[in-house]
């Protein structure tokens, strides 16, 4: 069980121990819109739970941040509660969790001893069925809510929710409080703080940002960690451009993170550039 607490109106979140994700709730005349649904079909029904105990409305829609499956596996759960809502995901990210979702299960087949294992293995995955390249405006009723697809980052499917008349945008893994930004295989280290510039645009300095892992923060916040990505992204492009060759590149440069998270960043940024700039050493 875990409360939600409203951060702006009419928005709700609740912070759940397993990865310390966020799912938030956003209400409207027409009801509820759940955001993210957490990381397995047993997981979601605790979510449904404390959803239910808001006693605000039922859910007519969710939305799928990005394909990891912390975010999409309780998608099933909602659908089975309450009926056939629409489902909406970038359309990036309906391909990755199509193609992904047997990977993160074979994970679980290989770690048996984790407490999730079994509940993820079972999991029955349902794909976003609404899918959108750009944007998408989505209506409440009394209130607008926008999709926006910023660009390539933490993967290439990532979306913010935008809730314009409370001054607030829900972020996903675009931006993370609890611990620093995830570099995985799939991410774009390149693009992300591009695609953070974008997100920054949209916001003003009274919103309410909320992250998809640690509590909500404020424009100033996503703009330090868009500085910092865009370290992490310069050094790749400088240690490239010298000739460092990828196997030394972590343990040359200089990180704004722990590097022992950032071996994938590396690793994709090196793929990332275009082969000019990865100038062989002089000899």
């Amino acid at each position: 069980m875990a409360d939600f607490t409203e951060v702006a109106e009419r928005i709700w979140v609740a912070r759940y121990p397993w990865f310390d994700v966020n799912v938030s709730v956003i209400g409207g005349e027409r009801g509820l819109l759940v955001v993210d649904t957490y990381g397995s079909a047993a997981a979601a029904r605790e979510v449904v739970d404390d959803v239910r105990r808001l006693g605000i409305g039922d859910v007519v829609g969710v939305v799928n941040t990005h394909w990891h499956f912390d975010h999409t596996f309780g998608n099933g759960t909602f659908r089975s509660t309450f009926g056939p809502v629409p489902i909406h995901a970038h359309e990036n990210a309906v391909t990755e969790l199509a193609e992904g979702a047997e990977r993160i299960k074979q994970r679980y087949v290989d770690a048996p001893e984790d407490p999730h294992a079994t509940d993820v293995i079972e999991t029955e995955v349902l794909v976003p069925d609404h899918t959108f390249s750009s944007a998408r405006v989505l209506d409440l009723g009394d209130r607008a809510v926008e999709l926006l697809y910023p660009g390539r980052g933490h993967t290439s499917g990532d979306l913010v929710v935008r809730v314009p008349d409370a001054d607030a945008l829900l972020a996903g893994d675009l931006v993370e409080e609890s611990a620093p930004p995830y570099f995985g295989d799939d991410s774009w280290p390149m693009d992300w703080p591009l695609s953070l510039d974008i997100v920054l645009g949209v916001t003003t300095p009274a919103s309410v940002v909320v992250p998809g892992h640690g509590v909500p923060v404020d424009r100033d916040f996503v703009e330090t960690q868009r500085n910092e990505i865009g370290i992490v992204a310069e050094t790749i492009r400088d240690l490239a451009g010298r000739g460092v060759p990828l196997d030394q590149a972590l343990d040359t440069g200089e990180w704004p993170y722990p590097s022992e998270g950032l071996a994938a960043a590396v690793a994709r940024g090196y793929e990332q550039l275009p082969r000019s700039q990865k100038r062989l050493p002089l000899l």
